[in-house]
This record gives C-alpha cells, structure tokens and sequence, in this order.
C-alpha cells in the first residue's frame, strides 16, 4: 500500500518515531519499529522511551483520515509492543488505548463490501485488544467495557474468517478467569455474537482452537449447550426477542457443526471414559450431560425421513453427518468400549489393555441407536459397515445389559436394518455362523434363517420376514 494523500501529523509525534526507528518517513519509520518490537528487547527497548504513548497519539489522529494505512501500522506496532510486555501493556491501559481501538472500530462501515484495508484495520485491533488481555483482569474488564456487546457485534456479523477467528481468541482472552464476564457472554446478547462465529466458522472452516476453546466454556463448563444451539436454528436464527422460549426448531448445518465440534472436544479430552458414570441423563456433570443429549439429538435426527437438502446432487441430512466421520467416530466408540458383559463372559482370552466403560448409564444403547438409524434403507452405509469389518461389532450388540437397558432391541434393530436387502453383509453373517465367530440367538428374531445353498452346499442367510 502507498500513502498517496497528505497527511498532517504533529511534530511531536514524528519526532520520537523518526528519532526511535532511525528513518525521516513515517511510513518506513513505523514499519522499522514494527520489526524491532518483534522481539522481547526490542519490546523493552522501546517502552523504556515511552514510544507507545506517542503510537497512541498517532492512532489518534488517523480515526478520521480517509487514508487507513498509517492507522493500520500503528495498531501492527502496538499489537507488537503489548505482546508480552507488562510496561506497554499498562501503558496502553493508562493511556486509555482500549477507547482509542473502539473509536476506530466504530468509525468504519461494517458491511459484507468491506475493503481489505477496513478488515486489516478489525484484524490487527484485535489481534492488539488481545495481547493486552493477556495482563489480567485489569485489561480484560477494559476491554470487555468498550466492545462488549456493540462491537463485537458487528465484528462478528461480518462473517470475515479473518476477523472472526481473531474475535474468538479476544472474547476467549477476555473470559479467561472471569465469571462475571463469562456470565454476560452466556446471556442472549453474548450467545449470539457467538452463534455468528460459529455460522462463519461453519462455512469458511475453523482456523484455530481458540473457537473450540470457547465453545468448551459455554457449552461444557457452564452448560449453556441448549441456548446456544436454539439460537443457531433456523427458529433461533430469526428470533428478535431475549425470550429464549422452547419451539420445534428445524435443524441447520450450524448445528451439526456445532455438535460435530463438541463431540471432537468431548471425545479428545473431556469426558473420563474409564470412569463408570452411574447414572443415566442427566446426570449432574456438564460434560457428560452434553455428550449423552448431543447422542439423543443425533438419533433422533437420523432417525427422520431421508430428507433431501435441496443441492444438485441427493444428499441427505444423514449423508452431511457421515460425510463428517460420524460413522467412524460411532464404530470407534464401540470398538474402544469392546464387547458387552454378556459377551465379555463367554470370551476366554484376556485382554491386556483396558477398555473403556460407559460414562453414563445407556450410553452403548445410544451408540448402537445413532448406528441403527444411519443404517435404515442405506446401502451405501451397509457397506461401509462391511468394509470397516464391524458387522461382528454389531452382532454383538444384540445382548441383553443391565447397565444398557433396550440393548437388545436396538441391537436386533441396528443388525436388521445392516442386513436387509444386502446380500454381502449377509454372507458375511453367514460365514461367522460358520466359523463359530459370531453367535446371536436373536437371528430368527432379525427375520433371517440359516439355509444350506443346494448348488453351492455353502450356508447362507435368507430372510424370513414377512413383507
């Protein structure tokens, strides 16, 4: 970028900047100084001569210039002197610097037209707001007071992956050991402006985990999972009021990525899967409450007509879910929690490793549902269960619990919807019938028999169910 229009600039700016970065142009001047703060002496260097004060000052005087570059690398040298710095952090407080950043912010057009200049100048407000927060509540309330909810609002609803991937790491910079502030963001207002971050982050993909990091807050450390997700439904999307009242919301995409985040969270790192929970929903503790109702959503969600989305091609909102790694992370549950009681008795061989329980009472029978309904009248997915070498997997689910009440049933469910109308699953069954493998009594139940092919002399599977 060039500076093409005459600027007025006081002297008493231009005279430490050019004296500090060595240089009479205040362009090159600044860009010097961006370089040496780049560094923690540098950074020291440069707070012991007070530039930052003078940086300010020259911010300042560029809110209302019709040319952003200037005011763009100042808050660049800014962002640098405040990271890490405490000197320049208090110094930007002190100097009442949040202000100087919210007059900015607010004296630009926040639209979907927004030029490349208007989102670097969000970006590297930002990117300085949070380096400051990093000083402690102090900063973080400072910050907070100025933006909160305006603002962000407006950051947020540009829906620019650039500036929103840096608005999550200032909200989550700004929340990190606050609970009033979290508090605030958890009410409808807060709720919202993160239910735009994560429309943007849905569409144009996460950037870093500060996102994740403040989902985990809301959604598992306060348990504002439900609120969150209405406001994300199309229902929630258009309503205008602070009355978060229950409707039959219609499902979005956001929402699946919502869930899809918070499975990845929950399956990484939140959720003790080693530790009996022993009760079933709820069950008092958020991050297993969240994992077991975000189960329930799935199957019930995989369980409606195969509605087409409306693309070009016929994708069905089970064929979005799968095409996320739903069935891998459902089969992968299920190997890890290994083989029922029923059926880890009649095993002799012992297992060296330890394998995981259920965290809450019905888990496996929630797993073994979701599976079910992603397979009914789908036979791309039948196959998928074939060449994953995980129809055993499910045979073995067809077992009566005590800890999964309607195993059972939901296991003759999943099994019967894998089988029917596909007869290499079936031989599959039928060769474990075979080999001693595979021994489910409920087979007759699943509509299926046990026949000797005439020609072949093989056994095979027929189905038996009445049509």
């Amino acid at each position: 970028m060039e500076n093409t229009l005459p600027l007025t600039v006081p002297e008493h700016i231009l005279g430490p900047l050019f004296v500090s970065a060595n240089c009479s142009k205040l362009e090159q001047a600044l860009e010097n100084l961006i370089e040496t703060a780049k560094t923690p002496d540098g950074r020291l260097k440069l707070s012991s001569v007070k530039i930052l004060p003078i940086v300010l000052d020259l911010a300042r005087c560029q809110i209302s210039s019709s040319n952003h570059y200037i005011l763009i690398l100042s808050f660049k040298l800014l962002r640098n002197l405040c990271a890490g710095e405490i000197l320049n952090q208090n110094c930007f407080i002190e100097e009442d610097g949040v202000d100087v950043v919210a007059r900015a912010l607010c004296s630009i057009s926040f639209d979907t037209n927004s030029t490349d200049e208007i989102i670097e100048i969000i970006r590297f407000g930002l990117e300085l707001l949070g380096n400051v927060c990093g000083a402690g509540e102090e900063h973080q309330a400072a910050v907070w007071s100025h933006l909160f909810p305006v603002v962000f609002k407006d950051i947020a609803g540009l829906r620019v992956k650039k500036t929103s991937d840096v608005l999550s790491m200032v909200i989550y910079s700004c929340c990190h050991g606050s609970n009033e502030i979290m508090r605030q963001l958890c009410e409808v207002p807060g709720l919202q402006i993160v239910a735009e971050i994560v429309r943007t982050a849905s569409r144009d993909g996460l950037g870093e985990d500060w996102l994740l990091g403040l989902l985990a807050k809301i959604c598992l450390e306060e348990a504002y999972f439900s609120p969150l997700f209405f406001i994300l439904s199309t229902t929630g999307a258009h309503e205008k009021s602070n009355n978060l009242k229950e409707t039959g919301d219609i499902f979005t995409l956001e929402n699946g990525f919502l869930l899809s985040i918070l499975f990845g969270i929950l399956n990484k790192k939140l959720v003790n899967f080693f530790s009996r929970g022993q009760s079933t929903l709820p069950t008092g503790t958020p991050a297993v409450d969240v994992l077991g109702y975000s189960i329930n959503i799935l199957r019930d969600i995989c369980a409606q007509d195969r509605v087409n989305l409306g693309t070009e091609e016929s994708v069905t909102i089970v064929d979005l879910l799968l095409s996320s790694g739903l069935l891998d992370l459902l089969i992968d549950v299920l190997c890890e929690l290994g083989p029922p009681l029923t059926i880890k008795k009649s095993i002799r061989q012992e297992s060296t490793s330890q394998l995981k329980v259920c965290p809450y009472k019905g888990f496996r029978r929630d797993i073994v549902a979701v599976t079910a309904n992603c397979l009914y009248g789908m036979k791309h997915v039948q196959d998928e269960i074939r060449q994953k070498d995980a129809i055993l997997l499910l045979l073995q689910q067809c077992v009566t619990d005590d800890y999964n009440e309607f195993l059972r049933e939901y296991g003759i469910w999943a099994v019967r919807n894998l089988l029917g109308g596909n007869e290499e699953n079936q031989k599959v069954v039928a060769e474990l019938e075979i080999q001693g493998s595979a021994d489910v009594p409920a087979l007759a139940e699943l509509g299926f028999r046990m026949e000797l092919d005439p020609d072949t002399r093989r056994a095979k599977l027929v189905n038996i169910s009445p049509c």
